[in-house]
Formats: structure tokens, C-alpha cells, sequence
């Protein structure tokens, strides 16, 4: 069992700010060269690979069913151990007014047995999935994959055994907040889910920016009065879709059970959480 009291949560809440920073100072002269190369290991490869999963309703080819209970409700029923972290550091940090600090992290497999109850509460399969449903009807964006840090934050040992899910608002999440300044390299480790697709109306469209404004990818620009989508820089966590006030923007999913699959085999090839 790891070594984490209470108060660690104020540690992490007084020092997140250095993860912003560290982002934006890869931009900079030289200092950035540096920091960016020390720091790729830790966000590339099998130690960084993670998925937004988008929670639009309104995805082509679904249904009514959402992508999220479908990713999500699997990985928890197939994982050895599963916790719930006491406090969102990010939300924390930046005192959210639009969601609870407690609306937290999943963790998953035997790394979440190793951490510290005074930080995360250890859960059963239903407790955590009703947890996930909550924060995705609460329109939280969710991630899964591997974060290497959360190693660290959580006082796990480095054995490739703890999968990540994170429920992210956009006001507050870091990675969210920080993927404009990451390395390519970095950039590309976050990966969309595949057969995923964003078209933009531009009959519907009307400029207004808002979906502009809001994209942390950077995917979406106004071209002429009209909203250009870029697949290239797409994350696809489907917030523009939802933020659209004139129902402008779609997504579509080539075929959602390939999807589903790809993505847990992905996970399934750099984390052990059974």
C-alpha cells in the first residue's frame, strides 16, 4: 500500500500549476529543446497513450447508446481493483464553479489496490460505474488510457498496471488546458478514437466562433465567416458538437464496435488491469 495522507492533496493542489508551466515552456528558446526532450519519455510511447471519448448523444450509428458506457462500463467490469479519487487535483486547483472538485479520476487494475485510502476510496464494479455515469451525464468529458504520473501522484510502482480514466471539464482540465504546447511527439499520444468524424453545416453555420473559442486542440477555424474543421488536429472528444447553438457541427463513427475495439486493445497492449 502506498504513503499518501490527506494532506498530499494540498501538495498536489499547491504545485499543479507546474504542470501548465512546463507545457509552455517547451515553447520557449533553448530552456524549451531541454524540457521538451527530458520530459518525452514520460508522454510518449507505452507511458502516455490516452483517448477522449465523446458523450454526444446525437453521434451518428449509435443509437441512443453512448460511447462512454460502452468503453467504460467494459474496462471497469474486466479490471482487478478499482478506486475513486477523493478530489479532482485540476478542479482543485482552479477552484471549479461549474463542477465538483469530488467529481474525480477512476483508477484501475492492481495499481489502484497499492494507493492510499486516505486519497481515493476503494470501490466495487457498481459503485464505480454509477460514479462514471454521474460525471458523463453531467456532460465531464472522459479519457482512458495510460498516464505515467498518475505513478507518482498516487505513490504506485511503475509496473504498467494502473489505467487511467479521467472525467475532464474544459474550464479546468491540465491536459485540455496544455495540449496547444506539447511536442508533436507528445501531441500524438493522444489519440482519437478510431472511424471518428466531425462535419460542419456550413448552411447552418453562421461564424459565430463559439466552437472556435473552445477547442483545446485547435481543430476548428473560421475560414470566410464558416467554422473549417481539421481532422488532423482533432482529438475528438465531440464538445463542438454539443456547443454548436445552431446544431451546425456532427460527429460520426465509422463503425462503433471497431471502435470500441480498437481502443481497448490499445489499452490492453500497455496496461495490465485485469
Amino acid at each position: 500500500m502506498s504513503r499518501r495522507p490527506e494532506w498530499w492533496m494540498n501538495v498536489l493542489r499547491i504545485f499543479w500549476p507546474l504542470t501548465e508551466l512546463s507545457a509552455r515552456m517547451t515553447q520557449w528558446p533553448v530552456v524549451g529543446w531541454i524540457l521538451s526532450h527530458a520530459s518525452l519519455p514520460v508522454f510518449t510511447g507505452r507511458n502516455f497513450n490516452i483517448s477522449y471519448i465523446p458523450i454526444n448523444k446525437t453521434i451518428q450509428g449509435i443509437k441512443n447508446i453512448l460511447i462512454p458506457d460502452m468503453v467504460l462500463e467494459e474496462l471497469i467490469r474486466r479490471s482487478s481493483h478499482r478506486v475513486i479519487i477523493k478530489r479532482c487535483t485540476c478542479r482543485d486547483h482552479h477552484k471549479c464553479k461549474n463542477h465538483p472538485i469530488e467529481d474525480a479520476c477512476i483508477l484501475l487494475g492492481d495499481g489502484a489496490a497499492e494507493i492510499d485510502p486516505r486519497v481515493a476510496r476503494h470501490v466495487s464494479v457498481d459503485e464505480a460505474i454509477a460514479h462514471m455515469k454521474r460525471r458523463v451525464n453531467e456532460g465531464l468529458i472522459p479519457f482512458a488510457g495510460r498516464v505515467r504520473m498518475d505513478d507518482f501522484f498516487w505513490g504506485v510502482r511503475n509496473r504498467g498496471r494502473l489505467l487511467t480514466v479521467c472525467f475532464c471539464c474544459r474550464c479546468c482540465c491540465t491536459v485540455m488546458r496544455s495540449t496547444q504546447y506539447f511536442p508533436k511527439e507528445a501531441n500524438d499520444s493522444l489519440v482519437r478514437i478510431q472511424g471518428l468524424s466531425i462535419n460542419v453545416d456550413s448552411k447552418k453555420c453562421t461564424g459565430c466562433g463559439t466552437c472556435v473559442e473552445d477547442c483545446f486542440a485547435m481543430a476548428i477555424s473560421l475560414i470566410e465567416g464558416k467554422a473549417v474543421h481539421s481532422e488532423e488536429k482533432c482529438k475528438g472528444c465531440g464538445r463542438c458538437v454539443s456547443l454548436c447553438p445552431q446544431h451546425a457541427v456532427s460527429a460520426m463513427v465509422a463503425d462503433v464496435d471497431d471502435a470500441v475495439r480498437e481502443m481497448i486493445s490499445r489499452i490492453e497492449s500497455i496496461i495490465d488491469f485485469e
